[in-house]
């Protein structure tokens, strides 16, 4: 899978996909991510990529013209499946989302940054817009860090047992069950004695069991 991502601030995203997981994959060869500086196709020498809004108001607003040249750019080199904005006001992430696009071969992100981009890239280019919560960060950068993340662990060989991503939280509209290691007893605390006896389809009936608990006090929203 190639990600590819347009942004203002690249740098921010130089430690998020370079450690633990991602950066596993990208040294397995099972997940390209690219960073593109938007500056590159600024309107000036200055580096100019934005401007006031038309009927006044405060913030400025990303321009068309960088945003148009660098996608058609990078699109000319390859198509992608998606082309995604990370904006407040998009479909708000889950796991399902990030499972349907762990499938997709090529990706763009355009990380919206001052008061956002000019509506006619979204009219015109954007496939996808989408939203990490009903908050305001100052730029789409950590947004499409969370998405990336969430996508890239579910790329075959990324993580060292597949099975680990089917029993997150949210597959199967569930939340994941209580989870214990050694030691067995601590301070007294015990850890429940039916995940000590190795009996297979006890420890998973009572998986299932604890995960339909623990959605149903804390998020009874899902069984709906």
């Amino acid at each position: 899978m190639q990600i590819h991502i347009i942004s203002v601030a690249p740098e921010l995203l130089d430690s998020p996909f370079a450690h633990s997981i991602l950066k596993r994959a990208k040294e397995k060869g099972l997940l390209q991510i690219q960073m593109h500086n938007l500056r590159k196709w600024a309107i000036n020498k200055h580096g100019q990529v934005d401007d006031y809004q038309y009927g006044g108001g405060a913030g400025m607003v990303m321009m068309c013209e960088p945003l148009v040249n660098a996608i058609e750019e990078l699109q000319q080199e390859k198509k992608f499946d998606e082309i995604i904005f990370m904006t407040p006001d998009g479909e708000v992430f889950n796991q399902p989302t990030a499972n349907k696009l762990s499938l997709k071969e090529n990706i763009l992100i355009i990380c919206g940054h001052y008061k956002g981009i000019d509506e006619r890239i979204r009219q015109h280019y954007i496939t996808m817009e989408i939203s990490i919560g009903d908050f305001v960060l100052s730029g789409g950068e950590l947004a499409a860090a969370i998405v990336v993340d969430a996508i890239g662990r579910l790329i075959p060989g990324v993580l060292n047992d597949e099975t680990s991503a089917l029993t997150d939280s949210f597959q199967d509209n569930l939340l994941a069950p209580p989870v214990y290691t050694r030691p067995a007893n601590f301070k007294g605390w015990q850890v429940p004695e039916v995940l000590l006896q190795g009996n297979t389809k006890l420890i998973d009936e009572w998986r299932t069991e604890q995960a339909l608990i623990r959605t149903k006090e804390r998020r009874p929203d899902l069984l709906k």
